[in-house]
């Protein structure tokens, strides 16, 4: 008998990211040496308070079912990182707690879209974006932006942009790949516009918010305009700002409807995540916070080395990034040379060092790094980048 995949798998494709990722472990493990920029994975240890909680989990025989939506310690806990760190005020009842901010996102499309609706998605965008909302049957649509407009998009770009079918607006700042953030003078233009069309919801997206390096508060839709709260779904976690990308743990806060929806649809997805995973959270959102700012100036100096490093090498430019880990490189002039930036992507990875070409992103002509890795291994990288490319 032959199989046959769903219809809704045939609008989707695998994650670029991922897969370039993986290349790269297949070329380590046949003994090649690969530096790998292409993966979003801060490269320091988890907080040893939040192993430590682990093991007093594993001790405890913390090992069943929780609650669907999480268990009661890790929804407080959460609110309390959504009160201080974001400024967001919310009952433990409006939060949801995922299997990593990706199952967030993809819930909250899934309980939402139907086959025709519109999602607006500045672009480049996050992989995962566009496929979640095709996976639906709805139509993601792209706002472009460029170094120009410091990757952001205007007002007037989002109010030329609604449309009847218009259903979210989905915004990442810091963002992925360019590291671009949002001030709170331009969520509140954009507010502005969404005043005009109230069925318009907004995900927020702000899985980056504590590894900002401007000077300020970090800024948010739901805070910025606490009017239009009640459509705003705001996404964080604990996977970037406390090294723990393999818990799998993401958190979540918005309407209670929609937060009700998504608990539905995880009820038969996944049911809770992980026991274990949850008791570390809980200890990565109350326990010490001050190792942070150390992490963010050591992010500083990778980013500032990657930089210049990468401006230094003909026919590449990158704007310095707000936040995150990510440079989004331009390599336009290159393009003559290699024909298209998965070509690029490839010959560096023959070089030594994985990346993900920009088109993986919405973007084109170009590439991302990650600057999340060991400051010697990423001098090596750039170099090598150089090198390939001279």
């Amino acid at each position: 008998m032959k199989g046959r995949a769903a219809q809704a798998l045939a609008r989707i494709s695998a994650s670029r990211t991922t897969a370039m990722t993986d290349r790269a472990i297949a070329l380590r493990a046949e003994g090649r040496d690969i530096i790998s920029l292409s993966v979003g994975e801060p490269d320091f240890p988890t907080p040893p308070h939040v192993i430590a909680a682990a093991k007093a989990a594993l001790d405890a025989g913390d090992t069943r079912y929780t609650a669907v939506t999480g268990t009661a310690a890790l929804r407080e806990a959460a609110a309390l990182h959504f009160a201080r760190d974001l400024g967001i005020t919310v009952p433990p009842a409006q939060v949801i707690v995922s299997a990593g901010g990706k199952q967030a996102i993809f819930l909250a499309m899934a309980a939402t879209l139907d086959s025709g609706d519109e999602v607006l998605i500045p672009a480049p965008w996050w992989v995962s974006y566009p496929e979640i909302v095709r996976y639906t049957g709805a139509e993601p649509v792209a706002l472009p932006t460029t170094p120009a407009t410091g990757y952001r998009i205007s007002a007037e770009q989002l109010a030329a942009a609604i449309t009847p079918r218009t259903r979210w607006l989905l915004l990442n700042s810091p963002g992925n790949p360019t590291g671009a953030t949002y001030s709170a003078e331009a969520l509140a233009a954009l507010g502005a516009v969404l005043r005009r069309h109230p069925d318009v919801m907004v995900l927020s997206d702000d899985i980056y918010a504590p590894l900002r390096y401007g000077a300020g508060a970090h800024a948010t839709l739901a805070v910025v305009c606490p009017d239009l709260a009640e459509r705003v779904l705001t996404v964080s976690g604990v996977s970037k700002s406390h090294a723990m990308t393999g818990f799998r743990i993401g958190v979540s806060t918005g309407p209670a409807w929609l937060i009700s929806a998504m608990g539905t649809l995880q009820s038969h997805a996944s049911g809770n995540p992980c026991s274990i995973s949850q008791a570390a959270a809980v200890a990565a959102f109350t326990g010490p916070q001050d190792f942070l700012a150390d992490w963010r100036e050591r992010f500083r100096v990778r980013r500032d080395l990657a930089v210049a490093a990468l401006n230094a090498v003909p026919g590449l430019s990158t704007p310095v990034p707000d936040g995150a880990f990510y440079c989004l490189v331009d390599a336009g002039p290159l393009m003559a040379r290699f024909g298209s930036d998965e070509a690029l992507a490839l010959h560096l990875l023959d070089h030594g060092v994985a990346v993900v070409a920009a088109s993986a992103f919405g973007g084109q002509d170009g590439f991302r790094i990650s600057f999340a890795a060991d400051d010697a291994r990423l001098a090596e990288a750039l170099s090598r980048i150089a090198k390939a490319l001279t």
